[in-house]
């Protein structure tokens, strides 16, 4: 049996995945580690100013995060291990020693700090990184928010990586978008994408050993959006809430075969 650590954050989103994969018969989960920061996204636009749209839209998040997840992760046994660390300290010596003598078969990582640390060389090909967005076309931070400002609904999704230094660029090994239905917010097509997720990362890890090798996505370099924490700002936030009200969903599922194929990626035939 498999034997699987998990390196992530302690948002209910990230608590719903671990004791998920921790529930599976199929392979066991011996250690999470979940960061624990000091303040949220919206503890920190809070604390700038207390009328900011994001903090609205953060809680709107929170909220729907109970709404998908919370009846879970109250009664499922938690089977994961877990092991509360501040933030960064995953990549310190004492939780890089601890991972390298517990040896496991692969590490799964969702939502932590990037990885600096030397389980990058030590764990090459048993690492598997969790994007939540389309790589190559969407790179860096709020990767399934971005798409919505842009009109690229295509562009939401998650990619499963091999891990590497960079910011998103690991080998891909599969990739998949949300379930859309007509009337969706932007926080239950997340929401949803994650527990859609949460399914195809079990299969992964169950079928580890025969995944396929992928050739990568070739993609127009211009394409490629890479954001960062300082472009979530408030004007950006009413930006998206202006486009879910102008009907970007309905304009998408009219047309979702044609708007996808503009935007290729990739799906492991072993996960069939």
């Amino acid at each position: 049996m498999k034997r699987i650590v998990i390196l992530t954050a302690n948002e209910l989103r990230h608590d719903f995945l671990r004791t998920f994969l921790a529930s599976s018969l199929e392979f066991s989960v011996i250690r999470s580690y979940c960061e624990v920061p000091e303040q949220n996204l919206s503890q920190t636009i809070m604390a700038e100013d207390i009328h900011d749209s994001r903090i609205q839209h953060l809680l709107m998040r929170a909220q729907t995060e109970k709404d998908f997840f919370g009846a879970f992760c109250t009664k499922i046994i938690d089977n994961s291990n877990p092991k509360y660390i501040s933030k960064g300290a995953i990549n310190s010596t004492e939780i890089v020693n601890e991972v390298t003598e517990l040896n496991p078969d692969i590490i799964i990582s969702f939502g932590c700090s990037i990885i600096k640390s030397s389980l990058l060389n030590d764990f090459k090909g048993k690492f598997v990184n969790i994007h939540l967005g389309l790589s190559p076309y969407y790179r860096g931070t709020a990767t399934n928010f971005f798409p919505f400002i842009n009109e690229e609904l295509s562009c939401v999704g998650a990619t499963f990586m091999h891990i590497d230094s960079g910011i998103d660029t690991g080998t891909i090994i599969h990739q998949m978008r949300p379930t859309i239905s007509p009337g969706d917010t932007i926080h239950q097509i997340g929401n949803r994408l994650i527990a859609e997720m949460a399914a195809v990362c079990e299969k992964i890890i169950i079928h580890f050993d025969e995944l396929a090798n992928m050739n990568p996505i070739i993609f127009i370099e211009s394409i490629g959006k890479i954001y960062r924490k300082k472009d979530f700002t408030e004007e950006m936030v009413r930006a998206m809430y202006e486009r879910f009200e102008s009907g970007i969903i309905a304009k998408y599922l009219n047309n979702k075969v044609n708007l996808d194929l503009q935007f290729p990626i990739l799906r492991n035939p072993s996960l069939k």
